[in-house]
């Protein structure tokens, strides 16, 4: 048996598992086997984003069934509950389409959103909309760096290719940015 085989047995399982655990590393793998032909890149790419919003409905709803019970037991956490309160009512949207992107931050603050006064199917609906977000950037990157990578190191990249790829990393890293700038106000 060959890694090849291995990949087009197990590759969709291990996209679902890794992306209902977080895991970036696993999609980009799943994205980089669809660039070489072993898996679908349009399944991979909705695996991901079905199993990442799943992944994320226990953490949501133990923060909405055991969040008061939590702060009661916590009470220095009621000051930060208060915080994000006020951040919710100003920048829920922003907060909900950037958690998944926050590294380290994904299940504490759905746990906070929980126990926030976000309705559940506001909450859904964003969160499927950033699940969608992430498999989509995750798996471009993944398939796209194979793409691109390999042109430019066989054929030397254009202008027009290095622009593009400036673009793109511009993009990611204003967004990044952006997502920071929500944690760090989480945060205070």
């Amino acid at each position: 048996m060959d890694i090849a085989h291995l990949i087009q047995t197990y590759g969709y399982f291990a996209v679902a598992l890794g992306s209902f655990l977080e895991g970036e590393a696993v999609l980009l793998a799943g994205s980089l086997a669809a660039y070489h032909g072993h898996l679908a890149l349009p399944i991979v790419m909705g695996i991901a984003a079905v199993a990442s919003f799943m992944g994320d409905l226990p953490y949501f709803l133990a923060g909405r069934r055991y969040g008061a019970r939590v702060l009661r037991r916590f009470p220095s956490l009621r000051h930060r509950k208060r915080r994000l309160e006020s951040l919710m009512h100003k920048h829920h949207v922003m907060l909900v389409l950037c958690l998944r992107f926050l590294y380290g931050m994904r299940i504490a603050g759905l746990l906070a959103l929980g126990m926030s006064r976000i309705s559940t199917l506001r909450f859904l609906f964003l969160d499927l909309v950033s699940a969608i977000l992430w498999s989509a950037s995750i798996c471009a990157a993944g398939y796209g760096a194979g793409g691109v990578f390999r042109r430019m190191f066989n054929e030397g990249a254009t202008p027009e290719q290095l622009t593009l790829l400036a673009a793109i990393l511009a993009g990611t890293l204003l967004f990044w940015i952006a997502c920071r700038r929500a944690a760090a106000a989480l945060r205070d």
